[in-house]
């Protein structure tokens, strides 16, 4: 007897190693990136930051070059529109003063000379407040010319002075031979001054606005060049990234491919060291419990009737048919031996009255459509993920009913397990590899698996299968184990 049970521990032990096997082979069998293919993060960030440092200097470029052309249309432009608006005005009250002049010369006057004494008073003063403005806003003229219209006002008003005091005194027509000798010369001499100084301030403007020309001639060229640049940089950023994501996808599409030829290599090697370890327990400890259950019933049989050792010997028989039914049991859910003989279907109305003893869940069990033959291969992987749903509902749900459902349909084999219990939203922690290994059985025979939440709560699992890989998977199955 220990030397079956060292037996026993020997085969769990094959099958450790064997599980340990396969996913170092899992492991090991996923290619890495060379070592000389190196992430583009580092030229993607050195591009960002070259992108960004010229994005910032030429802004403020702009920014500089906007300053400066603001300032030469308010400090130059505006300055010298209203400077010359200034100088008009002096110009205009020159020519008044011409006027009035060429009347005071005039011998048909009948108004003596001190009677134009208010009037070039009142230019006077008008003539003062533009020259004080103009003085202000004249940011060209050089200082011998404010130099040179300074003293010839000055100079002009003097004479002016000097022929109101002759006409005062009687003498208008010393006053009158002054205004002809002196004063309309010195006025012709100012209005000169002042139309120089307009032509300048034209000259000025129009070299402005040529600066102006210039500066938005400049920026809209450097505008283009920078948006040229920009683009190229963004064009060969996309070049690149979409160069990388090819790359990536058709190291991942590899990858998928050798995950899902070692995933059906690993479950192969699962399922062949337990169907196994079930055929070891079934046959060889089954036929040991029962030869040991035929003994113990010979030896009762010799025992005295009535006697504690015939109750004894009974007693021991229980528990060796107790313990050979549960190694049967043990044997059946490592795998079914009626999978390979009897095929799905059957199994299934062997597997979930048993579940409802073992638990206590109430299981609804409904079958749809004309049956058509699964077994093998993709009836395991059916069944493992039966069993991995019902073993949730049990642990994890609190639900006291579940519902199975099995559909033939003429395409496709679809299988639902439903329950009204806790929801995965709602335990999120209890979540295990259960879900990835039923993903993963479900890809294997080119399947899907749907969890989704049923209106009244709970989890419905939605397994779908196509109906010609089942017929093809046993053949695809036998073929990876056997090599």
């Amino acid at each position: 007897m220990g030397a079956c049970w060292l037996h026993y521990y020997a085969l769990v032990h094959y099958y450790s190693i064997v599980t340990g096997l396969a996913s170092a082979l899992y492991s090991r069998g996923v290619p890495r990136l060379p070592s000389s293919e190196h992430s583009p993060t580092f030229g993607l960030l050195l591009g960002l930051v070259i992108t960004l440092a010229a994005v910032v200097g030429y802004s403020a470029y702009i920014t500089w070059q906007v300053t400066g052309l603001r300032q030469l249309q308010t400090e130059l432009v505006d300055r010298n529109r209203k400077d010359s608006l200034q100088l008009l005005r002096i110009q205009n009250d020159l020519n008044l003063l011409a006027v009035g002049m060429r009347d005071m010369i005039d011998n048909d006057e009948p108004y003596p000379l001190t009677a134009w004494s208010g009037q070039f008073q009142r230019i006077h003063t008008d003539l003062d407040d533009a020259m004080r403005l103009e003085a202000g806003f004249a940011s060209s003229r050089t200082p011998e010319q404010s130099a040179f219209l300074a003293s010839s006002l000055t100079q002009f008003w003097a004479a002016v002075d000097g022929v109101f005091a002759l006409a005062t005194d009687g003498k208008e027509k010393e006053a009158r031979a002054q205004i002809q000798l002196s004063l309309q010369a010195r006025q012709a001499a100012l209005s000169t001054a002042v139309a120089r100084l307009l032509v300048q301030n034209s000259e000025n403007e129009e070299q402005a606005g040529q600066r102006i020309v210039q500066i938005y001639g400049r920026v809209q060229g450097q505008v283009y060049v920078f948006l040229a640049a920009t683009l190229a940089a963004i064009l060969l950023t996309g070049l690149s990234l979409i160069r990388w994501n090819r790359r990536l996808f058709a190291r991942m599409a590899e990858l998928s491919e050798r995950r899902s030829e070692l995933a059906q290599k690993l479950i192969a090697a699962q399922e062949s060291t337990l169907r196994y370890i079930s055929r070891e327990l079934h046959d060889e400890f089954g036929q040991i419990l029962t030869a040991i259950g035929s003994m113990l019933g010979r030896a009762g049989a010799h025992a005295p009737e009535g006697s504690s050792l015939r109750a004894d010997i009974r007693e021991v028989g229980e528990i060796a048919q107790q313990t050979l039914e549960r190694v049967r049991t043990l044997s059946q859910a490592l795998h079914p031996v009626m999978l390979d003989e009897a095929g799905l279907e059957t199994t299934l109305d062997w597997y979930i009255p048993t579940v409802e003893r073992q638990t206590g869940i109430a299981i609804s069990y409904e079958k749809q459509g004309a049956p058509f033959p699964v077994s093998g291969g993709a009836g395991v992987q059916i069944y493992r993920v039966l069993q991995e749903a019902l073993n949730n509902v049990a642990r994890h749900s609190g639900a006291k009913q579940a519902w199975v459902r099995l559909r033939f349909l003429p395409s496709t084999l679809e299988l639902e397990v439903e329950d009204h219990g806790v929801g995965f939203s709602e335990r999120p922690a209890k979540r295990g590899i259960g879900m990835v290994a039923m993903r993963e059985r479900a890809e294997l025979m080119a399947g899907h698996v749907v969890f989704s939440r049923p209106p009244s709560g709970g989890t419905l699992l939605h397994l779908t299968v196509p109906r010609e890989r089942i017929e093809l998977y046993d053949k695809e199955d036998h073929s990876i184990a056997g090599g």
